[in-house]
Formats: structure tokens, C-alpha cells, sequence
């Protein structure tokens, strides 16, 4: 029986992963240096979906104290996404914290019993100040390889409803294709039709850059935008996409169903917000 690419690209977060990378990472506490790599690692724990850097030992500029171990992921969702923090583990190692001159980080970097990844220390991507993959800085975290992003524009109709009640509706959208999420249709502002206000929410991708959120009479932080993306999703800047999961979406003709994707399952639950059409 053949699987969808999608179910067949969950089903392999199961083991422990690792990859070498050819770019030189440096993390930094405060304008200080503490990681300066040039023989980093991608490392994606069981379920994870997005990597972390796991640089070697002697590579880290402090000292690494052991700590008591905390959360197992043994009882969380299937799927790790970013919201989960780095100090739920699932798959046996040591948890440590840095010290680095008078500054000590708490719990930012595992050292995974695995023996292939013997004498690497696997490092919490919010746990330092800034991140830089050769002179270039990161956001949100480690940009795994494997993922990308395409967009297109379309004059093919969107709609948009919630609850019966019109959000947007648009021949002018861009299309935002993403590995292991639904398709998003981001609309120009002129065509979202009902009164929007400022959401509470604030996110940040590592493809696309800092997100707002926008809040409507029938349901808080319902869609988002990129006012000043990275340049690789600059045909997206300032337009606004919503939660396809929260959402009804018609687009060429055709009521579209929500997406059921665990991702995006527990992107919905990340945010405390209802699934179900209505």
C-alpha cells in the first residue's frame, strides 16, 4: 500500500538522527563567544522535527556542569514541534548547564548516550543570545536542511470564513508551500474584509522571520504576518495568512477540509485553540 510523502516523513522521526555540517556555528552569551564550531552536527532527537547543533566538547568555551535529569518526552505528543522545549528529552543522555566567566546558563546542553555522538554536546538554541552559521545570524533555530520553502502567486479565488461570518477574499494570494505543513494562503491586506485588531501572540520562523498576529470579533490570533521577512519569503512581506486549521478555506471553487497533520494538530494546541470547524 503506498503511504502519502507526508505520513511516511512522521513515521520516520522515531530513531536518533544526526548529520555533520560543513559551515562554522558560533553561539554567544552576551557579545561573548561561548561556541565557536567549525565541525558542528545536526542532531534530531526521537520525534523532534526541527535539528539542533551539537557541537564537539572542546569546542564549547566554559565549563559544563551535570545537572539531575528533568522531562522525558515519553508521555508527550507524537510529534516534538518547536513550542516544546528543549529540556523534554526522548532518547537517554546527560543533562548539563555552561559556565562561562561569571554567567551561567541553566540546562542548555545534553550529551546523548548515543556512542556515535560520544564526546558532543547537543545545545538548547534559546538557552544562548544569538546564533551565527558562518557570519550570517540564525532565528528561532538550527534551519534543517531538508526543509524549504516555495511560493507562487495565484489569481485563483481564497475565501476565508469563521463561523459563517466572511474574513477575506482575494484573487491576489501567494501560496506558501513549507515541508510537513498545509499549503497557506497569504492575503493582501486590502482583502481581508473583517475589522481586525492586534493579536498578543509573537513568533518567530527560521525560514521566514518574526510573525504579528491579527485578532477578529470571532476568534483571537487567527492569521499572521511577515512585515519584514527574511529575503528568501520576501513575496509574502506584509501580506496576512490564518490558520488554515481554524479557518474555512474555499479556494478555486472548492470548500477545503482542515488540516490533520500532527504538526499542525499540535500547532493548534500550542496556541489553546479550537480545531473544529464552527
Amino acid at each position: 500500500m503506498a503511504i502519502r510523502m507526508r505520513d511516511a516523513m512522521f513515521k520516520g522521526l522515531d530513531g536518533l538522527r544526526y548529520e555533520p555540517v560543513e559551515r562554522r556555528v558560533r553561539a554567544l552569551v552576551g557579545d561573548d563567544e561561548v561556541v565557536d564550531s567549525r565541525r558542528p552536527l545536526f542532531v534530531w532527537e526521537p520525534r523532534r522535527v526541527v535539528p539542533s547543533f551539537a557541537v564537539p566538547v572542546e569546542d564549547v568555551r566554559g565549563v559544563l556542569v551535570p545537572e539531575p535529569p528533568e522531562s522525558r518526552a515519553d508521555a508527550t505528543p507524537p510529534v516534538l514541534h518547536p513550542g516544546i522545549p528543549f529540556a523534554v528529552h526522548s532518547t537517554e543522555g546527560e543533562v548539563l548547564s555552561l559556565r562561562a566567566g561569571d554567567v551561567t546558563r541553566e540546562r542548555v546542553a545534553f550529551a546523548p548516550a548515543d556512542p556515535d555522538l560520544a564526546g558532543h554536546v547537543v545545545l538548547d538554541f534559546h538557552g544562548f543570545d544569538g546564533w551565527l552559521e558562518e557570519d550570517e545570524p540564525l532565528v528561532g533555530h538550527a534551519r534543517d536542511p531538508y526543509h524549504r520553502i516555495d511560493m507562487r502567486r495565484t489569481s485563483r479565488p481564497v475565501r476565508i470564513e469563521r463561523g459563517g461570518a466572511l474574513l477575506a477574499e482575494t484573487t491576489r494570494a501567494v501560496l506558501l508551500w513549507e515541508t510537513s505543513l498545509p499549503t497557506r494562503f497569504y492575503i493582501p491586506r486590502a482583502d481581508v474584509v473583517a475589522d481586525a485588531r492586534p493579536g498578543d501572540k509573537r513568533t518567530t520562523c527560521a525560514y521566514k522571520g518574526h510573525a504579528s498576529y491579527l485578532s477578529f470579533d470571532v476568534g483571537e490570533n487567527l492569521a499572521w504576518c511577515y512585515e519584514d521577512p527574511l529575503p528568501e519569503a520576501a513575496p509574502v512581506a506584509g501580506l496576512v495568512a490564518f490558520f488554515d486549521e481554524l479557518v474555512d478555506v474555499t479556494f478555486d471553487g472548492e470548500r477545503r477540509e482542515r488540516p490533520g497533520t500532527p504538526f499542525a494538530k499540535a500547532l493548534a494546541d500550542e496556541f489553546g485553540l479550537q480545531t473544529k470547524a464552527g
